[in-house]
């Protein structure tokens, strides 16, 4: 009978050690998947979320992130752009101006809801398109008109314009962009900035906005009421120009959409539906309240309210 219980013990043991083996293995695959699903986070602060993009505009930018920078190394990524393009809030959260650093010129901090620090440096402080060093680390100037230190701004809105302040002085016009998760040490932001979301404007909280939009006609279906574009060019209603773009765009058609060719000829609205594919045209959108959905170039986010044919 001796032999019997050993036997009987020892399966025991083996049953107790496989069970505890199946624990450890179920706790490693939900960890790993867990991790898989979780936004960037870095040494265990905070997670980043998912950001908005801080410049309106076209921009180029790579990730310089730990480039030597004299004796130390660079903590940011640098986003260039046109002179006085709109920086705008990567997320919810309040904004602290800082004007007195020679290095960083004019200099925002954004602290975002999720606890998470950002750094804006090297606002403009020029008052001309021109290297002229003539402005002030002043609201409308390196900062967006009528914004107050201090104050609590929402994902998207206009908080600052890119220029070349402090040590950039002279260099092409760019934003140095830092992010610091739970505000404590800098980390690379080139992976939050290729997954950001991009907008297609900005405009200041509850402003109705019309955009004129320059481009070349994609598809269009006036039974359907879409049309899309290719847009090149925008100008808004409330002063924003941008120049040099390449963004795909799906408008709903307005059955009351006015449609005429460039040089004054009216069209009727089944006219577009022969245009090729390359046409020239002008689009404008109907006046609107700005919604998160239209400064993202959702589709079907934006109206349209006229429609122009260029004859070249």
């Amino acid at each position: 009978m001796r032999p019997r219980t050993t036997q009987r013990a020892s399966e025991r043991g083996h049953a107790v050690e496989c069970f505890f083996l199946i624990r450890v293995l179920k706790t490693l695959v939900l960890a790993v998947a867990a991790l898989s699903l979780a936004p960037l986070a870095s040494g265990g602060s905070r997670a980043v979320p998912r950001l908005i993009f801080p410049v309106v505009g076209p921009v180029t930018y790579t990730n310089d992130f730990g480039d030597p920078r004299g004796r130390s190394s660079h903590q940011g990524n640098d986003i260039v752009a046109v002179k006085k393009s709109p920086a705008v809030a990567v997320e919810d959260g309040k904004v602290t101006f800082w004007t007195s650093s020679a290095s960083a010129g004019c200099m925002l901090y954004l602290h975002g809801k999720s606890g998470t620090m950002y750094e804006y440096i090297h606002l403009n402080n020029d008052r001309t398109m021109k290297n002229d060093n003539k402005g002030e680390c002043v609201a409308g100037t390196a900062y967006a008109k009528g914004l107050k230190d201090g104050a609590s701004v929402q994902a998207g809105q206009p908080i600052g314009y890119v220029g070349d302040s402090g040590d950039a002085n002279g260099i092409a016009a760019h934003l140095h962009f830092e992010i610091h998760p739970g505000g404590g040490s800098a980390v690379c932001p080139y992976p939050y900035l290729k997954r950001s979301r991009v907008l297609l404007f900005s405009a200041k909280e509850g402003a109705e906005i019309s955009l004129t939009l320059k481009g070349t006609l994609v598809t269009v279906d006036s039974s359907l009421g879409t049309l899309s574009l290719r847009v090149t060019g925008l100008t808004s209603s409330g002063g924003l120009s941008l120049k040099k773009l390449s963004r795909k765009l799906t408008l709903e058609l307005s059955p009351d959409t006015a449609v005429a060719y460039d040089y004054g000829a009216d069209a009727s609205l089944d006219k577009l539906d022969g245009l090729s594919s390359g046409t020239k045209i002008q689009v404008e959108t109907a006046l609107a309240p700005v919604t998160f959905e239209a400064e993202t170039g959702s589709a079907l986010a934006l109206a349209t309210a006229a429609v122009t044919i260029m004859s070249n």
